[in-house]
């Protein structure tokens, strides 16, 4: 996979991803304000299966803030989540706690290049598929990378913290 070299407009996450020498492709697909999906939307745009397009969402735990990444057709097991970060439970972030953490607005928060390194968890079907896409670190831009390298800038690790239906 070719790296996209840095030419201006690049967002802390093409750039931190340049920063470690890791390979990637930029994503970008037109988006629409009132998809009901930010990633079922990209997904669709990018003609990719749901499965290997991952968000990434920001949890908060008796241990401080957490990230967990998974795909986009699932919903995040917070229990999973919280023992997987070494806590005894987690709920969802508050919105405005998010963006000022990662520097990202919802629905463009990337787990590469946040403001803040935080604890932060893989599902671990990403490891099935040579490459996945998250968050670009903007609505409308995804990167498509391997999880192996995904987990190396994340400083992240792999758990089964997505549930299915």
């Amino acid at each position: 996979m070719a790296r996209k070299s840095r030419s201006g407009g690049g967002t802390p996450a093409t750039v931190a991803l340049d920063r470690a020498g890791i390979a990637y492709q930029a994503r970008p697909y037109q988006h629409d304000p009132a998809a009901p999906s930010y990633g079922l939307e990209a997904a669709e745009a990018l003609g990719v299966e749901p499965a290997r397009v991952f968000k990434t969402l920001l949890v908060d735990t008796d241990r401080g803030l957490a990230v967990g990444i998974v795909p986009v057709d699932t919903t995040l097991d917070l229990k999973a989540v919280a023992a997987a970060v070494g806590a005894k439970k987690a709920t969802m972030a508050d919105p405005k706690t998010a963006e000022r953490t990662t520097g990202y607005v919802v629905g463009g928060i990337s787990p590469v290049g946040q403001k803040k390194a935080l604890p932060t968890v893989l599902d671990d079907s990403a490891l099935s598929h040579d490459t996945v896409l998250v968050s670009g670190g903007k609505r409308g831009l995804d990167l498509e990378l391997s999880p192996q390298d995904l987990l190396a800038v994340t400083r992240g690790r792999t758990g089964p913290v997505a549930r299915r239906g």
